[in-house]
């Protein structure tokens, strides 16, 4: 039986992606900070080391540690947060499997489409260089540490766009178009990247799967800007989409780190590595997207 380990899988996409593998006969084991309270949970702590038996045997390490980048506003301490929940487990895993050398099973790790940063008449693959936002260059420092691994075993990059999913990025964009306060933020027209939940997790799956190493953008297929997402969610909620909220405003409420790298930066990115490799999308629009999740 195929063992994959998850480091963060307490989060929705971890919890989607070790649900589905299980689903499908995958042993997982879900690496915790607390007591392990089920089979299969193994207690670690990321800034200590690792032994490295817990990784020997299994098919793929997959990292999705984090704290939330949509926790708001991003003030100096949580910003240290933001640094510290991805550089260090980041670290201690590359380090285990590094003890492990030739047997290392491959390391599969998060990151950001954020890694772009604001690049306004830009089309961004993999091989684009990185942004200069505070997302951007916290994304350099986290893929550096994962790339520490490659030494010894295959280390994938899972560049992440937002999930659209009520219970990611869509949570305040649905708490404010109910209250009839949906509208561009900014100018509205900076490309936003996006991707579904059930793309996201099949896509994690596919790297797993494949030899595909380096840098891997998930994101959707067809490019989207803040409008469209902000008017396509208005519409399936039935409220108006009218009121914009200008740049200033945003980086007064939620500091300029997070504005600049979440809602205001510019960030036409594809997913050339996946279309490559023969993935397919499930939901290749924001519609789409939105539909399988907001009835």
């Amino acid at each position: 039986m195929p063992k994959i380990v998850i480091a963060g899988a307490s989060g929705l996409i971890g919890r989607t992606l070790a649900g589905a593998l299980e689903a499908d006969g995958v042993e997982v084991v879900r690496l915790v900070r607390r007591p392990p309270r089920a089979p299969g949970e193994v207690r670690w702590l990321d800034e200590a080391a690792l032994a490295p038996e817990v990784l020997s045997g299994a098919t793929a390490v997959v990292n999705l540690n984090g704290a939330s980048i949509g926790r708001l506003p991003w003030g100096a301490r949580y910003r240290e947060e933001l640094v510290r929940s991805r550089l260090r487990p980041t670290r201690t895993l590359a380090e285990a499997l590094a003890h492990l050398g030739a047997d290392a099973p491959p390391l599969i790790s998060a990151s950001a489409v954020g890694f772009y940063g604001d690049r306004p008449g830009e089309q961004l693959d993999e091989t684009s260089g990185p942004g200069r936002t505070f997302l951007a260059e916290l994304c350099v420092r986290w893929e550096q540490e994962a790339l520490a691994a490659a030494e010894v075993t295959r280390v994938a990059l899972l560049r992440t766009a937002p999930v659209l999913h009520p219970r990611a990025v869509l949570r305040p964009m649905i708490a404010l178009t109910r209250l009839g306060l949906g509208g561009p933020l900014g100018r509205g027209t900076q490309h936003w990247p996006w991707i579904s939940l059930t793309d996201e997790v099949r896509a994690i799956r596919h790297v797993i799967d494949s030899d595909l190493h380096g840098p891997v953008n998930l994101t959707g297929p067809l490019t989207a800007t803040a409008r469209d997402i902000g008017y396509a969610l208005a519409r399936r909620l039935h409220r108006p989409f009218l009121l914009p909220a200008p740049a200033w405003a945003l980086r007064l409420a939620l500091s300029r780190a997070a504005a600049d790298s979440l809602l205001l930066s510019d960030a036409a990115v594809t997913p050339d590595v996946l279309l490559a490799s023969g993935f397919t999308f499930e939901h290749r629009t924001v519609d789409a997207a939105l539909d399988s999740v907001i009835g």
